[in-house]
């Protein structure tokens, strides 16, 4: 049998039925549409509007459905292993690394999942609050200092310093180089993967070995003290599984990666958007600062003083309905289905797309609108439909560390608003690039000041 009619009984429908397969086209010869689906922020859009919300295309070299819609979301979600398992660019589990929680799949990721969810328990969560609120303090007077700065960068050196602190023990700011690092190994993630060296895949696989390297030191040097469950890095040190398994020095090194990746790339992109927004829209911004005043909370914050912030909350949902950091997420069909009369082969990556699901005018309100009071208890426009607000995916696969990532939001956004003003420096772009995070295309230039009285 040729390989060709091997391909032709794979895209064969089940049981005999005889459904189209969705709509779209493949682009051109192995690369297919992935240049554009890299370069234009509306690749989504605008096929959206020409096919409707299922519709096939060809990435990183293999055809992809694209799905659009809490429906979509929850078929995807609800059938994680019996038809779809995790996948991603070969760019990306390449650079992740096969140990990587993110790439694992199946009992393995349940297991790993288990494990190293013990970091991001309520529990250790509040034990990180204190420290955290201090690195927020001294990167805010330090901003202040500064008086006019392009934030993003400045952003990235916070939320990864925080980032060092927690999930590893170390003082990310006194190391330069490690954060540079992280940027180039950031910008291959998505991208060709190929391997020649002023590519930016090339770049991020030199970077990846040097970025092994300093965690194996710091995995070294922590096994060589006594333990430590003050972070992340020493809780899954001393984890193991049901059958009395540690992790692998390998494994240790690649989950650390994972962690820093996650746990300062998204955040940054996730606060540079609050920052962005609320200048944007300075009536959001004065209910906010308003319910900080009238809350009329002492410092040191407290979990329990952040649960207070009902409106706050809002906002930050608002922010990630508007801007999520990563536009959505791949799995790969391990099986033959169809979803709303259209057959999806085995072997198709799968696409879902969060930035489109958050604009579904059937779910919410002129979703254009900056509207945080949206997701006030009156009218909780999320509710409506299940997987309909989905900045940290959803199903088994939900982002591990979600409420570590709500909580240093909630608390930097706290603290600016209770302290500081900020205004968007004019003659700057303000888009926002979508890859490999959502963030503004000029940095986010303001001017950053006390506030007065």
């Amino acid at each position: 049998m040729t390989t060709a009619s091997n391909e032709q009984l794979k895209t064969q429908p089940p049981e005999g039925r005889s459904l189209p397969l969705p709509p779209g086209k493949f682009g051109l010869p192995f690369i297919g549409e992935t240049i554009s689906f890299l370069g234009d922020p509306d690749f989504a859009k605008k096929r959206q509007q020409r096919y409707g919300p299922i519709f096939k295309t060809h990435l990183f070299g293999r055809p992809t459905v694209v799905m659009i819609g809490a429906e979509a979301n929850r078929f995807l979600f609800s059938n994680e292993n019996q038809y779809f398992s995790m996948s991603w660019p070969d760019s990306t589990k390449i650079l992740l690394g096969a140990s990587s929680l993110t790439v694992q799949t199946g009992d393995e990721h349940k297991n790993r999942r288990k494990l190293l969810s013990q970091a991001f328990q309520p529990r250790a969560l509040t034990g990180y609050l204190s420290t955290m609120q201090n690195i927020t303090q001294s990167y805010l007077h330090k901003w202040e200092r500064m008086g006019t700065l392009t934030w993003y960068p400045e952003l990235k050196k916070y939320t990864f310093d925080v980032a060092c602190k927690f999930l590893v023990g170390t003082d990310g700011a006194s190391d330069s180089r490690f954060g540079e690092l992280f940027e180039d190994y950031s910008n291959g993630l998505f991208s060709i993967p190929l391997r020649l060296p002023w590519t930016r895949f090339g770049r991020a696989l030199r970077c990846r070995e040097q970025l092994l390297e300093k965690i194996e030191e710091i995995v070294r040097q922590r096994q060589q003290q006594p333990n430590s469950n003050e972070d992340a890095l020493g809780i899954m040190m001393q984890a193991q599984d049901e059958d009395g398994n540690s992790l692998s020095l390998q494994e240790l090194k690649e989950q650390v990666l994972l962690l820093l990746f996650a746990g300062h790339e998204t955040l940054t992109s996730a606060i540079a958007s609050f920052c962005l927004l609320l200048a944007q829209h300075p009536e959001v911004l004065a209910t906010a600062r308003a319910e900080q005043q009238q809350l009329g909370l002492e410092e040191p914050l407290t979990s329990e003083h952040l649960k207070q912030m009902t409106y706050l909350e809002q906002v930050l949902k608002e922010v990630l309905r508007m801007v999520p950091p990563a536009g959505g997420g791949f799995r790969e069909t391990i099986k033959p289905c169809e979803f709303n009369g259209y057959y999806i082969p085995q072997g198709w990556a799968a696409l879902y797309q969060i930035l489109k699901t958050h604009e579904d005018s059937s779910v919410y309100t002129q979703p254009e609108r900056f509207d945080p009071q949206r997701f006030a208890p009156e009218r909780a426009e999320d509710k409506s439909k299940p997987f309909s607000h989905i900045p940290f995916g959803g199903g088994v696969r939900e982002c591990i560390g979600k409420e570590f990532a709500k909580l240093e939001m909630k608390l930097f956004a706290a603290l600016l608003l209770r302290e500081y003003e900020w205004e968007l420096l004019p003659e700057q772009n303000l888009d926002i690039v979508p890859t490999p995070l959502a963030h503004p295309r000029d940095g986010l230039q303001v001017k950053l000041r006390r506030l007065v009285g």
